[in-house]
């Protein structure tokens, strides 16, 4: 139990094909289970898929209707976790005794069912849904079709000897959101990424210095191909489009801050690692942010999980 066999699955989506995303998915899980990995990790939103089009097609333009078309057909392909929609996705972890980190785009029933969150879920080995934990600040023009989550999925969960907690995206550079997840024992920190070198290299490595933790950056793979011809105003995005827009970048660093798996680029597939309890032990001996170098009687962190809603009905 003192291991940890885990799986970076850098992969495309079918993008903004739910269905087809989810099916792709599953191929992933099956091929780590048969692998006998005890995690994978996939990257932020991928399903059904990053957003590409807002910064090809001039998303902050008001009332466009090229926007509220990509927005209609993005909500379409969004999920209700609420509904089953990712059933089938947690039958196959627990058919093949694997947890799973998913990053999504959820259409949340207890916000009305059409807006979107940003969300990254926990499944565990039983296939049950331990979190969803809906990304905090969407970022930069992430802004105009992602929502603002909540801090109900600020949690870890225990897979063997191991504490696994996660973030979305930029969210790993919120120094508080981090203190939290470092607070309740994370001891491996999943960070995930729509995809790019630029965005892994750097962080990646601070927040294991930071947190003397286990640090596995999940990245997804985009290219021009990789668009589907059912998307509407493909022609504009295309035009638009550079021939990559994610090169991945997926990676893992050891307590110590030093690469395990330095990033990987431009490569589809899985990329498997086996990780040591004893390595975050060797690094907590002198540094433990939380623990024998923190101060609670001078600085500590409140955290509201509450769900947030605007409607609170009382009978």
């Amino acid at each position: 139990m003192n291991e940890l066999k885990v799986a970076l699955a850098q992969i495309a989506p079918v993008w903004l094909n739910k269905n087809k995303t989810i099916e792709k998915i599953k191929t992933y899980i099956t091929e780590a289970g048969d692998k006998e990995c005890d995690l994978i990790v996939f990257g932020e939103g991928l399903l059904p898929g990053y957003p590409f089009w807002l910064s090809l097609t001039n998303a902050s333009e008001f009332n466009s209707q090229v926007q509220k078309e990509m927005h209609a057909h993005y909500i379409s392909n969004s999920i209700q976790i609420e509904k089953g929609e990712i059933n089938d996705i947690c039958l196959l972890a627990k058919k093949t005794k694997i947890a799973i980190y998913l990053g999504l785009i959820e259409r949340a029933l207890n916000r009305g069912g059409h807006s979107l969150y940003c969300s990254l879920v926990y499944i565990d080995k039983e296939g049950v849904i331990k979190s969803v934990h809906r990304k905090l600040q969407p970022t930069y023009e992430e802004r105009l079709c992602w929502s603002q989550g909540d801090g109900n999925g600020l949690q870890v969960h225990s897979i063997n000897d191991f504490n696994v907690g996660g973030l979305n995206c930029w969210e790993n550079w919120m120094p508080l959101a981090r203190t939290t997840l470092y607070a309740l024992g994370e001891n491996v920190h999943i960070a995930v990424w729509p995809g790019s070198e630029r965005n892994t290299i750097d962080i990646t490595r601070f927040i294991a210095k930071e947190s003397r933790s286990y640090v596995i950056s999940v990245s997804s793979i985009m290219r021009k191909e990789d668009f589907t011809i059912d998307t509407p105003h493909l022609e504009t995005i295309l035009k638009n489009a550079p021939d990559i827009l994610a090169d991945g970048g997926s990676c893992i660093a050891n307590p110590d801050g030093e690469w395990l798996v330095a990033p990987v680029v431009n490569k589809e597939g899985l990329i498997i690692e086996t990780l040591h309890i004893n390595r975050v032990y060797e690094e907590r001996q002198n540094f433990d942010v939380s623990g024998h170098y923190s101060r609670p009687d001078v600085t500590q962190l409140i955290v509201n999980r509450e769900r947030q809603s605007i409607l609170s009905i009382k009978e």
